[in-house]
C-alpha cells in the first residue's frame, strides 16, 4: 500500500447537525469523470487517490447512520454505488480492537481514513502456498490515503489503531458488496466470501444544491 501525505481531520458539521453531502456527490462525479477517459489502472490509484484525499481532508459530510460502530463486528455501510458498478463507495466503521480477517479485493481499491487510525498488514504468498507478512504494519492516520490491487498487493488484514471508534472511505474498483472474493487462512487456504453491506439505503447525495 502506498501513503499520502497525512492530514489531521476533525468534525467540521455546521452547527445544527446539516452535513455537507455535496463533497461526496463532488467526488463521486470526478471518480466517474476520470473513469470515463478509461485511463489505465496506475492513473485510477494516483488521480482517484488525491481526489480521495481532498474527501477525507474533511470531516463535515458523513452523516451519522453511515458511521455507526456495532459491538460486534466493524461494519460496511455502501454510499454510493455507480449506475454500471465501475465503482463503489463506502465507508467502514471499526469500533475498539475490531480488525478484520486476512483478505483480498481481487479490483483495484483506494481507502482514506477519516477519522481515528487503522493499522494496516499486508501479506503475499510464499512458495508454499502459505502467507507470509510483507514487512512492518501500515498506521494510516485521519487524511491519509493508501491503494490495493492485484497489481501491487491485494491481500492484507485491517484494525483500528486506537481506542476509540475509527471511520475509513474505501473506494473499489467494482460493486463491491457483490463480488466473491477470500478470506485466507494461516496456511493460506481460502475461503470464499461475499461480504454484502449493514445498510439498506444510501444516502441522497444529489438533493442538495
Amino acid at each position: 500500500m502506498s501513503n499520502a501525505p497525512a492530514y489531521s481531520s476533525s468534525n467540521e458539521r455546521a452547527p445544527g447537525g446539516s452535513f455537507n453531502l455535496s463533497r461526496l456527490r463532488d467526488f463521486v462525479r470526478a471518480l466517474g469523470a476520470l473513469l470515463d477517459d478509461a485511463v489505465p489502472e496506475p492513473q485510477i490509484l494516483a488521480r482517484g487517490g488525491q481526489l480521495l484525499l481532498q474527501l477525507v481532508e474533511h470531516d463535515d459530510w458523513l452523516p451519522d447512520e453511515y458511521a455507526a460502530p456495532s459491538p460486534e463486528r466493524y461494519q460496511q455501510y455502501l454510499l454510493h454505488c455507480d449506475s454500471r458498478e465501475r465503482f463503489s463507495v463506502v465507508s467502514f466503521v471499526w469500533g475498539p480492537g475490531q480488525s478484520t480477517p486476512v483478505h483480498d479485493h481481487t479490483v483495484w481499491g483506494l481507502i482514506g481514513v477519516l477519522r481515528g487510525a487503522e493499522l494496516g498488514q499486508a501479506y503475499t504468498r510464499s512458495a508454499d502456498g502459505t502467507l507470509a507478512k510483507t514487512g512492518e504494519s501500515e498506521r494510516l492516520v485521519a487524511g491519509a490515503v493508501a491503494a490495493v490491487s492485484p497489481s501491487i498487493g491485494d491481500i492484507h488484514q485491517v484494525s483500528n489503531a486506537v481506542s476509540t471508534t475509527s471511520v475509513s472511505i474505501h473506494v473499489y474498483g467494482a460493486n463491491i458488496g457483490r463480488v466473491e472474493r477470500s478470506t485466507y487462512a494461516a496456511d493460506g487456504q481460502p475461503k470464499r466470501f461475499v461480504s454484502g453491506y449493514a445498510n439498506r439505503a444510501v444516502p441522497n447525495i444529489w438533493g442538495q444544491g
